[in-house]
């Protein structure tokens, strides 16, 4: 039985879109009239969401998180998608898992790491040993041990710089943008790069496609590529999309 394990902090990413056509009196600043709101599942939720995407049975997928989630507003003029400001609420709300069944195999495991709280590196540590190919998609400081227990760790730009002393380590994926994948020194760029209108939750994106073609090819090239040619598609979009 094929069984994909999902786990990491969720939450709710709100959109107001707005029409913008004066400055305040009070103050240099626009005044935004909603006129327009998008809610989708966000951080590990939305890698649930793009698994499904992908084809994979909701039947086939154990979604390890919290049910109080965070909530990201972001207020966006429609006309441009200008996103002038994003208000996050409910991270105080985040608890510490405290409790892992050992007892279940899962053919992939996938950890969307948003470091609010919600695991620990001991936590990392143990469900790294709980399934066939394991991936990391983390905002936090790692160590080398953590690096190694999974099968990959994908890290965008900002969050290599944050752990440079770590990136030569041969497991890990570097995103780029339109530029493409970094893996082991090389580039792997987009096979299909779009105009990007919206970046929001394309990291879930590539984390999910990837980790499904690798498990289906065994090959890291094709898996990067498929994922670059995913990720294109929802930066793409409006808001939070799935390929």
């Amino acid at each position: 039985m094929f069984r994909v394990l999902v786990v990491g902090e969720s939450c709710i990413d709100r959109f107001v879109y707005s029409k913008i056509d004066r400055l305040s009196p009070e103050a240099p600043v626009p005044v935004l009239i909603p006129v327009e709101t998008t809610e989708n599942k966000g951080m590990s939720g939305n890698v649930v969401e793009n698994l499904r995407a992908l084809g994979v049975d909701y039947n086939d997928i154990t979604h390890w998180h919290q049910f109080t989630p965070i909530t990201k507003t972001r207020y966006v003029d429609k006309k441009s998608n200008h996103m002038f400001i994003r208000v996050d609420e409910g991270e105080d709300l985040v608890k510490e898992i405290n409790d892992i069944n050992m007892n279940q195999f899962f053919n992939i495991i996938i950890v969307s790491d948003y470091n609010k709280g919600f695991l620990d590196d001991s936590i990392l540590k143990e469900l790294c040993t709980m399934g066939g190919i394991t991936i990391l998609d983390s905002k936090r400081k790692l160590t080398q041990d953590i690096i190694n227990c999974f099968d990959f760790v994908k890290l965008n730009e900002q969050e290599s710089i944050n752990n440079k002393e770590l990136t030569e380590l041969d497991n890990i994926l570097i995103t780029m943008g339109s530029k493409g994948t970094m893996y082991q020194g090389n580039i792997y760029p987009s096979p299909n790069p779009q105009e990007t209108i919206d970046v929001s939750g394309a990291g879930d994106t590539f984390t999910s496609s990837f980790i499904l073609k690798y498990y289906q090819t065994r090959d890291v090239e094709t898996s990067i590529t498929y994922a670059n040619e995913m990720s294109s598609i929802v930066v793409s979009k409006r808001g939070v999309a799935t390929p």
